[in-house]
């Protein structure tokens, strides 16, 4: 991707503030504030309910992560705590949000912890083929609430918008791919968990089913922590260029992430697209590969 496409992608990246003339992949709280009236456009409130009967953006639907993701198992029948939907099942739950074929989608988190969700979300989307008319609204409810624009408590009438079968994007894999293409030339496998799980410090999963300490064999770590601020706004191109090339992953590589069950690894791979990687999320993560047998596991925290 040259880098004058870049460019074009990330419009509204960083501390935009003014309204945009065209929406890239990041808008700002000024263009959707310009175009709450196009009768296409759909907003997305990621966030919990009761929050969002007291306030959100106008007009703007509630996300249940029930729409666009559901709980899974693996072969042996050992659950999976999220789990991309079956195509048809993720047309009906797209079309509960009320998006057709000629919608616009906006997508905000209530709250800067609320990032990985909204993400997950963007993802989904672009998987559902849907990803050139959906945008991610930095900054969220948090800065339209501080720029003084106006919230509501009013639910919009439920709607269910139209949707033709959905063109897949293969932006999923599973641990076989993984484990078969991590030491392949040209794809970089990413840790997008904190790096106290990367290091083998911590410990992932639950008490009754613990993940594996450490990380997948040859993986790089970018924290989805790293990629966006304590306001919720993920960082300037520059900034997300030395934070992937200090971890090593090079231009022209094919992204595949990774996390704790396949949420906050949206979050890096967004901040990838961003830079025009190509993407691809380990859905089930390390979750998944805990209980492959044989899985490789690299422990930083064991001294060899």
């Amino acid at each position: 991707m040259s880098v004058a496409a870049v460019v074009l992608l990330v419009t509204g990246v960083g501390r935009v503030a003014k309204a945009q003339s065209a929406p890239g992949l990041v808008v700002s709280t000024a263009w959707v504030a310009e175009h709450l009236s196009d009768p296409d456009l759909v907003v997305l409130h990621l966030g919990p309910a009761a929050a969002y009967a007291t306030a959100h953006v106008p007009g703007a639907r509630l996300a249940a992560a029930s729409a666009f993701s559901v709980a899974g198992q693996r072969e042996d029948g050992t659950p999976l705590n999220l789990q991309m939907p079956d195509v048809e099942t993720l047309r009906k739950g797209l079309e509960s949000l009320g998006i057709s074929d000629t919608s616009r989608i906006i997508v905000y988190s209530a709250a800067p912890a609320g990032v990985p969700i909204t993400t997950r979300l963007m993802l989904t989307l672009q998987y559902a083929g849907l990803g050139a008319r959906s945008h991610f609204m930095q900054g969220g409810l948090s800065d339209w609430v501080a720029e003084g624009r106006p919230t509501t408590d009013v639910v919009p009438e439920p709607k269910a918008g139209t949707l033709r079968a959905l063109t897949v994007v293969p932006l999923i894999v599973d641990g076989d791919t993984v484990d078969a293409q991590r030491k392949t030339a040209g794809v970089r496998v990413i840790d997008a968990r904190t790096p106290a799980f990367y290091d083998g410090v911590q410990t992932g999963g639950s008490e009754t089913s613990p993940h594996q300490t450490g990380h997948i064999e040859g993986a790089v770590n970018v924290p989805h922590t790293s990629t966006y601020d304590a306001q919720g706004k993920f960082k300037s191109v520059d900034e997300l260029r030395a934070i992937f090339t200090k971890a090593g992953v090079k231009p022209g590589e094919t992204v595949i992430a990774y996390c704790h069950i396949g949420q906050q690894a949206t979050a890096t791979i967004f901040a990838a697209r961003l830079l025009g990687y190509d993407v691809k999320l380990y859905d089930g993560s390390f979750e998944d590969w805990s209980k492959r047998p044989n899985a490789a596991v690299t422990n930083p925290a064991i001294k060899k």
